[in-house]
């Protein structure tokens, strides 16, 4: 009794912080549709951005209004219900918002702190490629490769993840640099060789984004 009493005020608790925010809105990118090229060529940025990321955004929208009618109501089945709707939509919304950051046309070198971090946890930077690029091509499906930091342990890891399911959310590890390797992210241009697709993408990273992001977890 006392945890499904529990379980309502929480949800009542997020119904009311859903009334009182504005909707999500789909970020701008930081550079042009065609500045990736030719890593990433502007007919994918186009359709991936402004409609791929803007379809999750729509989504996650629509599903946030129905929870807070559904919370609104105390209809808890409706709630639990729309978890996967949030889960995939808000994942997507997530996942996106970091990657587009990761990425630059611009060239830059991470900076010293996250170097010192990647060689204690890698030995290498040219490891650390490896074993992130080997466990990306090697997901099964739609999905994201990740370097995360471990707050517990003051580490960084190498994690995947399916589909849409966010980094943080779903193994605890803060996102500090992810390559999409849903189809839609590069089959256009790379076809079928996922490899290639997630070689070339270290060459477009954002460093000093990645960098940033390290300090920020690390802190």
């Amino acid at each position: 009794m006392f945890a499904a009493k529990r379980l309502l005020a929480s949800s009542a608790s997020w119904g009311k912080q859903a009334v009182i925010r504005s909707k999500h809105t789909l970020p701008e990118l930081p550079y042009d549709y065609k500045a990736l090229e030719p890593i990433i060529c502007a007919e994918i940025m186009q359709i991936h951005h402004s409609k791929h990321h803007a379809t999750y955004v729509n989504n996650l929208n629509v599903a946030e209004e129905k929870l807070k009618e559904a919370v609104a109501k105390g209809d808890v089945n409706a709630q639990i219900a729309l978890a996967p709707a949030i889960k995939f939509n808000g994942g997507g919304h997530l996942n996106h918002s970091i990657f587009w950051q990761n990425l630059s046309p611009n060239c830059s070198k991470p900076d010293a702190a996250i170097v010192a971090q990647i060689e204690k946890d890698f030995c290498s930077m040219e490891e650390f490629k490896k074993r992130l690029s080997e466990a990306t091509v090697a997901i099964q499906g739609s999905g994201w490769g990740w370097l995360g930091y471990n707050q517990k342990d003051k580490k960084l890891q190498i994690a995947t993840c399916a589909n849409q399911d966010p980094l943080q959310a779903t193994t605890g590890l803060i996102p500090i640099f992810g390559i999409d390797v849903w189809e839609h992210a590069y089959y256009l241009q790379y076809k079928n060789v996922r490899p290639d697709y997630v070689k070339a993408i270290f060459d477009i990273a954002n460093w000093e984004d990645i960098s940033a992001r390290f300090k920020k977890a690390a802190c």
